[in-house]
């Protein structure tokens, strides 16, 4: 990074202390995350138990009802996804815009990919009953849509990920966005990631499926309890999956941002992790004698929760190591160019020779309102400054051209009998004021003037 260039900083205070800046963006990335994986693991379910309905009918009725909730999971992924934006703007500005200039049209892509994505989605939903007999075709839209929320944070993952390391800035700018995407570490993180979607929904369709107010009776088949073990099974699975893909995602990170205190927090992360396995494989295993959710379930759900909320921090602290002597030298190159703005303000270079006309009152309002039509001494549109001036100095002239400024029906005619008659458009109060039209009346009669 010595050889780089730095960039420098937008010279304006942050709004609130960056520590709050980094608690407010972990905060609100929490809350926008939980709904992604909603949505991204409601969709993979949805199409997955779908197409084991094609052999058993139990299981599209499943498909319907979870396909269901993604309408609504990925409304609130989307209003929650505003916030953290907003924070690593304001946080991480320029690294973050370092970031999205290089990986360029493949970023601005998530825009139209997100819109097709939802409009598959609705499509899905609401195309169930009509597409029965047509299942082939049903299935696909459905898997269209989980294909792009599988794409569209892996192209948010690597642009997040590649503004960490401004030292690969170049190499990526000149690989392109396959460049970003095969970095060692983001492959391992976006598989954590799906398999924290999988794991997160399987968790919240126990509760939906099998809470009280459930038609249960809907799936002949399944019971409360069949329901919890097999969507305890499928949040279990990944989680498992987890304590192989996590160690995978630390050993190929650039060690650049770890810190005693980000290990911490992942060590801690780990050991709720797996108390929650052992929840959970309890419950599976308790599920036929307990006819309602049981408490063990909150504390499963707190539990993922603190995980959830570690893993993200773990995350801020990598990222602020990593971006620590980048951010430095960055508010160091501030720095400099507010002192050279300021030397130069003070000792301006010199340019053009200074306007005459500039230190006659008048003429700022003659150049911003006027000069498009009249020239000064040639006549463009109407006539030039020099034969208004003539014509406006007489005794009465001053009220008369305000009178002509404000109403334009007045005008001391030097038109041609046989030119079209062309009115200018008249200026109010609002557009000119009292004095600003007066000082323009002056400085026409001081450029009238005869010179010696």
């Amino acid at each position: 990074m010595a050889d780089m260039p730095i960039p420098a900083d937008i010279p304006l205070p942050l709004p609130l202390p960056a520590p709050v800046l980094a608690v407010i963006l972990v905060a609100l990335f929490v809350l926008h995350i939980v709904f992604v994986n909603l949505m991204l693991g409601g969709s993979l379910l949805a199409v997955t138990f779908e197409i084991l309905g094609l052999k058993k009918p139990g299981y599209d009725r499943l498909a319907h009802h979870i396909a269901k909730t993604i309408t609504v999971t990925k409304s609130l992924a989307v209003v929650l996804g505003v916030g953290p934006l907003l924070a690593i703007n304001l946080l991480y500005t320029i690294p973050f815009y370092s970031a999205n200039r290089i990986t360029g049209a493949v970023w601005i892509m998530i825009i139209p990919l997100v819109t097709v994505a939802f409009l598959l989605t609705y499509l899905h939903k609401y195309t169930w009953e009509r597409l029965a007999r047509h299942k082939a075709i049903h299935i696909t839209i459905g898997a269209m849509a989980s294909l792009l929320f599988l794409v569209i944070p892996f192209i948010f993952l690597a642009n997040v990920n590649l503004m960490q390391y401004p030292d690969r800035w170049e190499e990526a700018r000149q690989g392109g966005f396959a460049a970003v995407l095969f970095m060692a570490n983001v492959i391992p993180r976006y598989l954590h990631f799906v398999l924290a979607a999988v794991a997160s929904t399987g968790l919240f369709l126990v509760w939906y499926l099998t809470r009280e107010k459930a038609q249960v009776e809907e799936f002949p088949d399944e019971s409360r309890a069949s329901l919890r073990k097999r969507f305890y099974t499928v949040a279990l699975v990944p989680t498992l999956i987890q304590f192989l893909a996590g160690p995978l995602v630390l050993i190929t990170l650039p060690p650049v941002g770890l810190s005693g205190l980000m290990l911490a927090h992942l060590g801690a992360a780990v050991v709720l992790a797996a108390m929650v396995v052992r929840w959970m494989w309890l419950e599976i295993q308790e599920a036929d004698n307990t006819p309602a959710l049981s408490r063990r379930f909150w504390h499963i759900v707190i539990a993922m929760g603190v995980v959830v909320v570690l893993m993200a921090t773990a995350r801020q602290l990598y990222r602020a190591t990593a971006l620590k002597d980048f951010q430095a030298q960055s508010r160091q190159a501030s720095v400099e160019r507010q002192k050279k703005v300021a030397y130069y303000q003070a000792h301006p270079p010199a340019g053009a020779p200074k306007d005459p006309l500039e230190d006659i009152p008048g003429y700022g309002t003659f150049k911003a309102n006027c000069m498009a039509c009249h020239g000064l001494k040639d006549k463009l549109v109407g006539p030039s400054a020099v034969v208004m001036g003539q014509l406006y100095a007489t005794p009465d002239g001053a009220d008369a051209f305000v009178t002509w400024i404000r109403t334009t029906q007045n005008p001391r005619r030097v038109k041609a009998a046989d030119e079209p008659p062309m009115k200018m458009p008249a200026y109010g109060p609002g557009q000119l004021d009292e004095a600003a039209v007066r000082g323009l009346h002056g400085f026409l009669i001081e450029v009238a003037k005869p010179k010696p």
